[in-house]
């Protein structure tokens, strides 16, 4: 359920955005609040789900998956028991970051961080043999990180 958000509450949602370590001494300080004010509005938009979460970013390559590859899977049949069977094995499989099924020529798009060409390799084969309904997927990989992150714009909408 969506709540509405004032500037108070996006000021700090930006600031949390930035670096979730910072004191409600300090997010106050900036958005014009007390830390009080600032830690209840926390726990209100954490009770909300408004914060999903908060936690650390580690880069991929010092934790051993310098390589990021774009895959875009094609499945054979949209059965709802084959679908969900696919999309429990996305969501438990590591290696897969971020996973969204879409419109278009592909039925998945899978944002999938290894160690190089031979474990993305391997990955693909598993997923082809423990999902008989992906017929095809084609492959980018990255050459260069231009921008990473999850933070949303927290300017006021457009009615």
């Amino acid at each position: 359920m969506a709540i509405d958000l004032d500037k108070f509450d996006r000021g700090i949602l930006a600031i949390m955005q930035a670096d979730a370590r910072r004191s409600a001494e300090s997010i106050g300080a900036q958005v014009g609040l007390s830390a009080s004010a600032v830690q209840r509005r926390l726990a209100r938009l954490r009770d909300a789900g408004v914060i999903r979460a908060e936690v650390a970013l580690v880069d991929p390559a010092c934790a051993g998956r310098p390589l990021t590859v774009i895959a875009d899977v094609e499945v054979e049949r949209e059965r709802p028991e084959l679908q969900l069977r696919l999309k429990q094995w996305i969501a438990a499989e590591p290696a897969i970051q971020e996973a969204w099924y879409v419109t278009g020529e592909g039925d998945y798009v899978l944002i999938v961080a290894v160690r190089d060409v031979q474990a993305y390799e391997a990955l693909m084969q598993r997923l082809m043999i423990e999902n008989a309904n992906v017929l095809r997927f084609r492959t980018r990989v990255a050459l260069g990180t231009l921008k990473r992150g999850l933070a949303l714009s927290m300017e006021e909408p457009a009615a």
